[in-house]
């Protein structure tokens, strides 16, 4: 009681807190986090697309409207055969026809690597779908040549890859990149059979082979929406079919339009900045130097197959040689990063690195092939 005869309420003192010394650097990481977990989330391509112009309006502004104006008329000139790709890869996918291709992987061995050069350089797959079929077709023991096979045809064709060659580099070019995919697809999977008694190929899995969902972009569509069992070929008639035709249409087209849209974007610069006398110096002329350094610089160089598509018709427009074009795209294509992952996830080192030494031998052959014929 205080001496006015009032109850005098207790005080509580709180303790003293003090600062350890991760509490600053942990709220100082907390940005830092979110702004990694945003980068990740951002896609680059839209990014690359939406900074362009403004840094042209900076450094060149006479050259922003142009470089529109061009990027704009290449997509008009190539619409139609952008929307061919992306109807047939949707009717693909809402039918089941894709169940089909798992037929393929029977028979005799030769017989299978036929097929695996044929079906990877012709069927519509995209990069993460390989991952699940090809880990279910050599867990039920499925032979490694026919598997490679397939995985080296498998990225650098598919009927929208080849619709949108033949319309920006002309048919001859696409059926000839069909045609090498192809091959380099029968003469791995040939090699890897003649040498399947070898350490090089002995155990070729890794313990333990991911088969989960996609995280680089699909040109096919939705990775988990496939049909098992018989194809419906009036897809129409069922809701669910009918909703993935849709899905993997509109996927199919932003994905299509983002990459061609940034690869126009991309030409229009190289043929105004890039000297062409340079390009034809290092990649012009018919000898076997320019088709190597094409292989060799595409491979680390490659980021996705339709973007790279009008960024070798302007290389070829600076003086590049048509077999160093082919040499350029086959190589790329095999190691471009999908792809890439795609083998390093199921196999070990010295597979993937059999892998990439096939594909790299195989471009520059039909790189010199492709020169002696164009």
């Amino acid at each position: 009681m205080s001496s006015s005869g009032q109850a005098t309420q207790p005080v509580t003192v709180l303790p003293e807190v003090k600062a350890g010394p991760g509490c600053c650097a942990t709220s100082a990481a907390r940005p830092s986090q979110s702004l990694r977990r945003l980068w990740r989330r951002i896609d680059k391509a839209w990014l690359a697309i939406a900074l362009i112009p403004p840094l042209l309006a900076i450094l060149d502004p006479g050259q922003v409207l142009p470089a529109l104006r061009f990027a704009g008329e290449s997509i008009l000139q190539t619409a139609i055969f952008i929307g061919a790709a992306v109807l047939a890869v949707a009717w693909l996918k809402a039918t089941g026809a894709e169940a089909l291709l798992s037929r393929a992987f029977t028979g005799s061995e030769l017989h299978m690597i036929a097929m695996g050069a044929l079906v990877g350089g012709l069927a519509p797959f995209c990069s993460c779908e390989v991952i699940p079929f090809i880990a279910a077709l050599l867990a039920v023991g499925a032979p490694l040549s026919a598997v490679m096979a397939f995985w080296l045809a498998s990225p650098l064709m598919d009927p929208a890859m080849f619709l949108v060659t033949a319309g920006t580099l002309g048919t001859g070019f696409a059926a000839a990149k069909a045609v090498a995919a192809v091959g380099l697809g029968l003469t791995g999977g040939l090699l890897v059979k003649a040498c399947a008694g070898s350490r090089l190929f002995a155990d070729p899995l890794k313990a333990h082979t991911p088969v989960g969902a996609c995280d680089s972009g699909c040109a096919a569509g939705d990775c988990g929406n496939t049909f098992l069992g018989r194809p419906r070929w009036a897809f129409w008639r069922e809701q669910e079919r009918l909703f993935a035709f849709r899905d993997t249409a509109l996927k199919n087209a932003l994905f299509l339009g983002k990459w061609l849209l940034l690869a126009y974007l991309v030409q229009a610069l190289m043929l105004e900045y890039v000297p062409a006398e340079v390009i034809a110096s290092l990649l012009g002329g018919d000898g076997l130097g320019p088709i190597v350094l094409a292989a060799v610089v595409g491979a680390p160089a490659y980021l996705n197959g339709y973007a790279t598509v009008p960024l070798v018709d302007a290389l070829l427009e600076q003086g590049m040689s048509n077999g160093a074009a082919m040499s350029f795209v086959l190589a790329g294509g095999v190691s471009c990063i999908p792809a890439a992952i795609a083998v390093w996830a199921l196999v070990k080192r010295r597979v993937f690195a059999a892998y990439l030494g096939i594909a790299l031998v195989g471009s520059i052959i039909a790189g010199l092939a492709w020169n002696a014929i164009a």
